[in-house]
């Protein structure tokens, strides 16, 4: 299965969006961010890169101001 892994530079942020994923019906995990995307708060949501068009929808009705990046 493909994926993508969102990440955000705060926890609580990375910690709503899951939250609101969880209102979508999407299946998601909290991962330990890899470390070659050094840009977060250590923890990120891998989540199916075919929902990936409702990840973007939350992004854009909400401000996130710690997003830091779809991957």
């Amino acid at each position: 299965m493909n994926y993508i892994i969102v990440v955000f530079k705060a926890r609580t942020e990375t910690l709503s969006f899951a939250n609101i994923l969880r209102g979508y019906n999407v299946p998601f995990q909290i991962i330990n961010t890899p470390r070659n995307l050094n840009l977060s708060c250590g923890i990120s949501v891998k989540m199916p890169a075919s929902r990936r068009d409702i990840a973007e929808e939350i992004l854009r009705k909400r401000s996130f101001q710690s997003f830091a990046g779809i991957f």
